[in-house]
């Protein structure tokens, strides 16, 4: 698999992400960590170097399973996580998240670590300063920053150098193309796209939410719910047209998509499943014609907001 560039920080054009290996879609008693650390293994066999997770997956047990998971193969990856949404981004509030996940993870070193959210109330040079403190000390290699406004990117990269920003990037969510992308190109910041895969319904398999758990928080995602579901299904069956003329499923060509954008874009869709992640890391080899990718250009971007309210309240704008 080629490579990305994050800043100084090469990883794998297509990543993992390790969200779902604590739930978030399914209740926790239906989880199964055996089958989560063998999706993991086999990412890494299939040439994938990077596995993004976060202090509050669990919380905490999507880090320890990927712990688990890396034992003895830790020199084969970059491990992100995130901080900042269980604590805060204090600087007494960094240096107890980090320890905590350096315990989890199983490693003396983060490859790349993100602020989770932005923190209203800690100046994001006081955040930032503390990340670097930590670079100092060879705790960390790399910071990052998640759904952060063009003014925080800018103030957080004057105090320590970001090497990758996270925000949710698809062939529905294109927000980021207006201002963020090229702010990040002109600080020579990389980006890594959060749900690359539509919170699972570029997938394909999704045609109904009646089949959701009650907990399932896309129920209450406004994209997820009457007339705009439906209409975002048309997306959905679009992007399976274009993949059909190539034999690509619908995850492989949105995600093909995603991979002309750039090499300084690194995709991490999630997923707790073996058979996903061969399907999601074969998108690398799919090539798309100069008329499909201007027709997937061309669809109408979804219909609804990202995120409910309240989740979109948190989000730095």
């Amino acid at each position: 698999m080629k490579s990305a560039h994050l800043g100084t920080l090469e990883v794998s054009r297509i990543g993992l992400g390790a969200m779902t290996m604590a739930g978030v879609y399914t209740s926790e008693g239906k989880l199964d960590n055996d089958e989560s650390i063998r999706t993991i293994h086999r990412a890494l066999d299939l040439g994938v170097t990077h596995i993004d997770t976060a202090e509050v997956y669990g919380p905490f047990l999507s880090e320890e399973i990927v712990g688990e998971a890396l034992r003895g193969r830790r020199d084969q990856v970059r491990i992100a996580t995130k901080f900042g949404v269980v604590g805060d981004s204090s600087a007494a509030g960094v240096r107890t998240a980090v320890e905590g996940s350096l315990k989890r993870l199983g490693t003396d070193h983060i490859d790349l670590y993100y602020q989770h959210r932005v923190d209203r109330n800690t100046p994001i040079e006081e955040t930032a300063g503390a990340v670097a403190a930590l670079i100092a000390e060879g705790k960390v290699l790399h910071f990052g920053l998640s759904e952060a406004s063009p003014a925080t990117i800018r103030r957080a990269h004057a105090v320590q150098p970001v090497s990758a920003l996270q925000t949710e990037y698809s062939l529905w969510t294109r927000d980021v193309e207006a201002e963020i992308l090229p702010l990040l190109r002109e600080l020579g910041i990389g980006f890594v796209p959060y749900s690359p895969l539509g919170h699972g319904l570029l997938t394909g398999q999704i045609r109904t939410v009646d089949d959701f758990a009650d907990d399932d928080w896309r129920k209450t995602n406004p994209r997820f719910i009457g007339e705009n579901f439906h209409r975002n299904l048309a997306i959905v069956d679009a992007v399976r047209a274009i993949g059909a003329e190539i034999g690509a499923t619908p995850a492989q060509t949105a995600l093909a998509w995603l991979l002309t954008r750039g090499d300084d874009i690194a995709p991490i869709p999630g997923t707790r499943r073996v058979s996903r992640v061969e399907e999601n890391t074969a998108a690398h080899a799919v090539e798309l014609s100069a008329d499909q990718l201007a027709r997937l250009d061309a669809l109408e971007p979804a219909a609804g907001d990202r995120h409910d309210e309240v989740n979109m309240a948190s989000i730095d704008r």
